[in-house]
């Protein structure tokens, strides 16, 4: 879904959503910012109109009609008005991905280059325990991360500990 308010906005839709008792999850990056002359750690979305809903349209669709910012996402070249939809699968998993590392790295698909994809390996143990995924190759970087991806929307870096890569 989208939301069209402003990244400034006392009330986003993912608070508006959850005060609803909707499951609604965007992912959030550590923002330092200023406060009456303070400094202050802030968890701000990486992309501030992308949420990702886990409702019927039935439920949604009197949101979306009630606040105009408020809009699903369409895709491209589909059916008339169809809204993009993640498999729950995929979406847990990226979720369980992101909450498993202190500092994600988010990537959008057009800044994925070839050169940054690495071999494909199975983690075994730990947070991540039987993902496959790709490794992520960034010169100059002594971290080991592997890439989690929502195709044609997000995908994100998490570090992970060499001894729980097995390659494939």
């Amino acid at each position: 879904m989208r939301d069209l308010k402003r990244p400034n906005a006392l009330h986003p839709a993912y608070k508006q959503l959850a005060e609803a008792r909707i499951e609604v999850f965007t992912p959030m990056k550590w923002l330092l910012k200023t406060k009456h002359g303070r400094r202050i750690r802030e968890q701000v979305p990486v992309i501030p109109d992308l949420l990702f809903v886990c409702e019927t349209r039935s439920v949604l669709d009197p949101i979306v009609d009630k606040t105009p910012t408020f809009q699903y996402r369409f895709r491209k070249g589909g059916a008339y008005r169809e809204p993009m939809v993640v498999p729950d699968a995929d979406m847990e998993r990226f979720i369980r991905a992101i909450e498993a590392s202190d500092d994600p790295k988010y990537f959008l698909p057009e800044e994925l280059t070839p050169a940054m994809y690495g071999r494909f390996v199975h983690i075994v143990g730990g947070p991540l325990d039987g993902f496959d995924v790709r490794l992520l190759s960034v010169r100059g970087s002594k971290i080991k991360r592997v890439l989690v991806e929502l195709p044609d929307f997000i995908s994100v870096g998490v570090e992970v500990n060499p001894d729980y890569v097995q390659l494939l």
